[in-house]
């Protein structure tokens, strides 16, 4: 499985970014067209960090192997859940879990300036998210995500 991540803190718009890319407004699959390629890229996506919807990684894994798709797009926050932190670790806890399962992680893009202690080739931050126009931070997510 393709994992495609944005990591943020709250009210860093990680849900806006989501819908903008998918529109998407809770969880479903959407057919993403990706330059260079001819059939589109059947993603699996889920709005909302996972800590904060009460996922477990080990439950998410479960919901996606449930699914028909390619990749999945979902949230993470940086920190582990205030009060379940066992249960809903924090972003590289989830990354290493699914990493275990045999995911690729393709892409992160973090929104703001908490990486959480999250470093790769494949990261990037955008600082400037929670204050630059959605779809302006949606286009830069989707360049880097390589779909744009």
């Amino acid at each position: 499985m393709d994992a495609y991540i944005i990591i943020g803190n709250p009210n860093t718009r990680k849900a806006s970014v989501v819908r903008s890319l998918t529109g998407c407004f809770n969880r479903n699959l959407r057919d993403i067209a990706v330059p260079g390629t001819k059939a589109p890229l059947r993603l699996y996506a889920r709005v909302g960090a996972l800590q904060e919807t009460r996922t477990r990684p080990e439950d998410f894994i479960a919901e996606v192997a449930g699914k028909r798709c390619q990749a999945v797009l979902c949230c993470l926050s940086p920190s582990a859940h205030a009060r379940e932190p066992m249960l809903f670790p924090d972003a590289p806890s989830y990354l290493n879990q699914l990493k275990a399962a045999g995911w690729r992680i393709r892409s992160i893009a973090v929104l703001g300036q908490n990486t959480g202690g999250v470093r790769a080739q494949n990261l990037q931050q955008f600082i400037q998210a929670g204050i630059a126009p959605i779809n302006a931070t949606a286009a830069a997510v989707r360049a880097h995500f390589g779909w744009a």
